[in-house]
This record gives C-alpha cells, structure tokens and sequence, in this order.
C-alpha cells in the first residue's frame, strides 16, 4: 500500500468515527433528523477537506524548517480560519437542503445564536488544532529517525571511506625501496631477505586490515613501526638511526591506530631522509600526570621550510602553514588530516598535537587521554617517565631521556595536527 492510500484510510477511519460519535452523542439528548445527520456529515467532511489542505500548505511552505515562533503562530491561526471557513460551509450547504426539502432539522431553539456558532467554531478549530499538532509530532519524530539513520549510515560511508584513504596511503616509494633491497638481499643474505618480507607483509597487512579500528594496542602499533624502520634502514643504511625511550607498561595503552607510524614515517621521509648525513628519530612514550598519554617524535629539520629544496621535518612536508611559520608552507596532508581526526574521535579528552623546533630539529608531541582495555584511566602500578623509563633498542646508537622529551613545547591545538607533514 502506497503512503497515500495509507494516509487516506487513515483519514477516512478517522474523520468517519468522529462523524458516528456526533451522531450518537447527538441522539443521545435529543430527536435525530435527517438534516442533523447531514450537518455531522458535512462537517466531518470539512474536517478531512481540512487537514488535507493545511498539510499541504504545511508542506509547501516547509512550516518544520522556520522558526519555533513562526510555526506556532500558523499552527495557531491557520485552524481557526478553516475551522469558519468548515461552519460558514456546512451553514450554506444545510440551508440549501432545507430549502430543496432534501432534509428537515428540528425546531429552531430562540436561545440558539452567535454564541452557539462561535462554540461550533472553537469546536471544530479544536479538532484542527489536535490533528495538526499530531501530525507535526509525528513529522518531527520521523525527520529524527530519518536524521539518525543518516548519521549511522554517515558515519559507516565515513569509516570504509577512510579505510580505503589509509589502503591508498601506502607510500609507493617505500614499497618500491622495499621491493629492490630485497632483490638484492636475495643473493647477499637470504636470510635477511626472508625476514624483510616478513617485516613488509606485517607492515602492509596492518595498513590494509588494522587501521579502522576506533583503537588498537600501542605494543602492536610499537611492532610495526619497527618492522617498518627496520625495512627502511635497508634502503638508508647507517644515515637512518632511531632510538626508542618506551616506559615500561605502555605497550597497554590503547591509541588510534597508525598515528605512531604515521609521525615516524613523516620524520623519516621529510627529514632524514633529505639530510645528506642522514640523521637520528627519536621516539619516547611515556605518562605525563595521572592520565595522560604522551608520544613524543622528533627529527632533524625545521618547520615550515619556505625555499624549495630546503631540509623540512615532521611538522613542514605539505602540511599548514604553523601559526608562527612562514606563510609559504602549503596546505594539504591526506594523512595529516587523518590523524587529526583520529585524535579528535579516538584521542580521548583533552587530545593534543603540539610542535616545538629548535637545534635543527623538530619535535611533534602527541598527548592523548590514557586508555586501556577495560576502560579509560590510570593503571595501577605506572612506573614514572623519568630516568626510569626502560630505553629499547631500535636499529641506531644513542639515547634520549624520556623526561627530557617531555619537555613542554608551544601549545597547538587538535585541529592544528593537519600542520604535520603529510604522508
């Protein structure tokens, strides 16, 4: 059954019993003629005529989408004109009956007058006024319901959008790097070259099937981040050092997934890799406070590098302009823009991005809401981040405190994470 003929049975069993209610309630005081009946009909009628006729205009002149005040005021007046408009009818109507001798009505009651017309009136703008108001309940109900779905179904376009955005966000360069060190490797040392594979497969299926999820663990995020160095110390050799400073016990912590390998690939690949010396990454994690998690990255470079050619790091590839940059930093940053977003939704309260230069170097910190599998907050028995904080190997010499790392550095907001580099 189409919506009209469902609105259209509605209406007729509606407007139908409200007729065979008047009739009996009428012969229920006083005699029943035919021209009582024809006066019920008749108005009953006008009834459905009306409603019909006000939703239309309610559609037509999109009443839901104005202002509550406007709305009201139409809701208001607009049944009172129709419901004279259905009285002043039925009056005509019945009087024409009357004088073809269709009908007979009862003797006329002296009492009766302009006072008992203005009572069929409010009757009547009664009737009209609940009519509408149920159907603009129902309306607004319906716009609500339409609205959530297209929130969720919204929401799940958005999710497979951004999984095939991070699938196309595998660096082919880093791909075809990978693919001709193992040609060499091959000959040189199988055995390093079956565990370059290994370290590409894991890296490429982490990218393909992993990133959409709201958060993953950091140890997994902290593993293929190695694997991934590890595959480009292939192709960078001794120019490529990193040090990791990993506190004991963040491995736990849930964080949006790819952000740790998204900031490290940006320091490798728009900082050491365009120093001709090469350079080191630093990567400390740690707890900053009693619930925060902090993920510290940093590289040689600068920030906001305005001259074609000039050494940039993690903050400047084709990312915004800093506020305090040149003006000559373009905008863009598929990737950058993911991980603001990502850190928005999944980031917890208070998530940050903040970017610090200096020394020929940039430092991107990350501060996000502590998180672990059963739930936000602190775990027990959190080491600090100090001196104590257990300092991993990751493929170069030296070492960086994590308390050092931490360091404080020139606030810039969530919405200001696109100003890193992009992927």
């Amino acid at each position: 059954m189409s919506t009209t003929s469902r609105r259209t049975a509605v209406q007729a069993l509606l407007w139908g019993s409200y007729c065979a209610l008047s009739v009996a309630m009428l012969n229920s005081y006083m005699p029943m003629t035919s021209g009582l009946v024809a006066i019920m009909v008749l108005v009953a009628a006008g009834l459905w005529a009306g409603t019909e006729t006000l939703r239309w205009m309610a559609l037509r002149g999109a009443w839901l989408d104005g202002s509550l005040g406007r709305l009201a005021l139409r809701m208001l007046a607009w049944p009172v004109v129709f419901a004279v408009a259905i009285q002043a009818g039925t009056f005509a109507i019945t009087r024409v009956l009357v004088v073809l001798h269709a009908v007979t009505l009862p003797p006329p009651d002296p009492r009766m007058g302009w006072g008992t017309a203005m009572g069929y009136v409010a009757n009547t703008s009664f009737m009209l006024w609940l009519w509408l108001g149920a159907w603009g309940a129902v309306q607004y109900l319906a716009r609500w319901r339409q609205g959530e779905v297209d929130k969720w179904q919204g929401e799940a376009e958005r999710r497979a959008l951004e999984l095939e955005v991070m699938r196309g966000q595998v660096n082919p360069h880093f791909i075809f790097n990978a693919l001709n060190n193992l040609r060499a490797l091959i000959l040189e040392d199988p055995e390093k070259a079956r565990d370059a594979v290994t370290r590409l497969s894991n890296t490429l299926r982490h990218t393909l099937y992993h990133g959409a999820r709201e958060r993953a663990p950091l140890g997994e995020e902290i593993a293929i981040v190695r694997d991934y160095v590890a595959l480009e110390q292939l192709h960078l050799e001794d120019r490529l050092r990193v040090t990791w400073q990993v506190a004991d016990g963040a491995e736990a912590a849930l964080v949006p997934p790819m952000v740790l390998q998204l900031l490290v690939e940006n320091a490798i690949k728009h900082g050491v890799s365009r120093v001709p010396g090469g350079g080191e990454v630093t990567i400390d994690i740690g707890r900053q406070g009693a619930d925060r998690l902090v993920v510290v990255v940093g590289n040689p470079g600068r920030w906001g590098a305005e001259a074609a050619g000039t050494v940039v790091g993690i903050a400047a590839g084709a990312g915004t302009a800093h506020a305090d940059g040149p003006a000559g930093a373009r905008e863009g940053g598929i990737g950058m823009a993911h991980l603001r977003e990502r850190l928005a939704r999944a980031g917890g309260t208070g998530a940050a991005c903040r970017v610090s230069e200096g020394e020929g170097r940039v430092t991107v910190t990350l501060e996000m809401a502590w998180m672990t599998g059963d739930g936000a907050g602190p775990a027990a028995g959190w080491p600090g981040t100090g001196s104590g904080a257990g300092s991993v190997p990751g493929g170069g010499p030296g070492s960086t405190a994590a308390a050092s790392a931490l360091a404080p550095a020139p606030a810039v907001s969530v919405g200001a994470a696109s100003k890193v580099a992009a992927a």
